[in-house]
């Protein structure tokens, strides 16, 4: 009989712990309770729980995935002493990613990445009207896009995690149910592979990427002007004040877009007004699996290489960090603090009829990959 008290008891005192737990999770986002193996608890939307999946390989590449907004959280690789950095920026807490003023850190971006004009296009004489989120136009999909829902976890394993979503027909204005699939992939030759598949019901716009920021010194540097770019990129699409394209694909002969050959981003980029944000088109002649763009810090010796199907990328320098957002450990987040290089088909495409084609037809698949691979010299 005692022992059956002093089993009751202790069985209460469990419970009244775990209830404790929860409760201290739930009040404190920044807890992250481990579960098991490579799953740990992030925090709480309404009723639904958050978690963060960590990936890694044998090479010390670790990437920490969270299923709200399928958003990087981590990514860990070694500089040429072997010392491991997160080369991404981020927040400690779930409540960072929550917040209005978060800039996509890490981030799914869709149905849309980046601008389209008005937030308007038509389809087949039709006109949709989207939610307009940034200065009159639709930005990353609009006032919710894929970067602010709960991703359903279909599979994940030490390296792996496959994610998906269903957009349903006129979610932030877009036509049609869209079926999407990102299946995030750490390699054993050192890369984050990020494979995107979608199908509609109806002709829909689409256009899918990861919204990362790097900073390949893993924050020692504050700013990325150091770091050396190359992008495989002869000719990008200028743009208006509003960052929406002109219509026009020009050369970057002889102007501070040219980063044919590699140099410091921070050599030309007084020269841009506002700073780089602009898509740049690839020099390639199919949708294989081709080299994007490069980049290198000198101070960490860290490498990263880019590689894509996709016609476009989109270069950004932080230009609209200004030091309000604090990151990791409290750090501030200053301006030029990161860059993005954003795998893409072109801004505004479903209204520019000469840019390649972004309309998704029932019967197709839409397919693109994008792979970084990193290493030191």
């Amino acid at each position: 009989m005692k022992l059956f008290h002093r089993l009751a008891w202790t069985a209460l005192l469990l419970g009244t712990l775990v209830c404790s737990c929860e409760q201290a999770a739930e009040k404190k986002k920044e807890i992250v309770v481990q579960e098991n193996g490579n799953k740990t608890y992030f925090g709480h939307i309404g009723n639904d729980s958050i978690y963060a999946y960590t990936l890694s390989n044998s090479r010390g590449l670790k990437a920490v995935i969270t299923n709200y907004g399928g958003t990087i959280l981590q990514l860990w690789t070694p500089d040429r002493t072997g010392n491991s950095g997160n080369i991404v920026l981020g927040y400690d807490s779930l409540s960072g990613y929550l917040q209005k003023t978060n800039p996509y850190f890490g981030a799914l971006v869709g149905r849309y990445a980046n601008r389209i004009h008005r937030g308007t296009f038509v389809i087949d004489g039709k006109t949709y009207t989207l939610a307009q989120n940034n200065n009159g136009n639709t930005l990353h999909g609009g006032i919710k896009g894929f970067d602010k829902v709960i991703w359903n976890v279909n599979q994940v394993n030490d390296s792996s995690l496959a994610l998906s979503y269903s957009s349903p027909d006129g979610e932030e204005g877009f036509p049609g149910t869209l079926t999407v699939k990102v299946v995030y992939t750490l390699t054993s030759k050192n890369g984050l592979a990020i494979d995107y598949t979608a199908i509609s019901d109806m002709k829909t716009p689409v256009n899918l990427t990861n919204h990362s920021y790097f900073n390949l010194s893993a924050g020692k540097d504050s700013t990325i002007l150091g770091e050396e770019l190359r992008l495989y990129a002869s000719r990008y699409t200028p743009v208006n004040d509003s960052l929406i394209p002109t219509g026009q694909i020009a050369t970057v002969k002889n102007t501070p877009m040219d980063f044919l050959q590699a140099k410091k981003i921070g050599k030309d980029l007084d020269k841009v007004k506002g700073g780089y944000d602009h898509n740049f088109v690839l020099d390639k002649k199919d949708s294989s699996l081709n080299i994007a763009a490069e980049v290198y810090d000198p101070g960490s010796g860290r490498w990263m290489q880019v590689r894509t199907t996709q016609p476009g990328i989109q270069f950004y320098t932080g230009n609209f960090l200004d030091g309000s957002l604090k990151g990791n450990d409290g750090k501030k987040i200053v301006q030029h603090g990161a860059f993005c290089l954003e795998t893409q088909h072109f801004p505004d495409s479903p209204n520019e009829p000469s840019f390649p084609s972004t309309i998704l037809e029932p019967g197709q698949t839409f397919h693109e990959s994008t792979l970084y691979l990193f290493s030191t010299r």
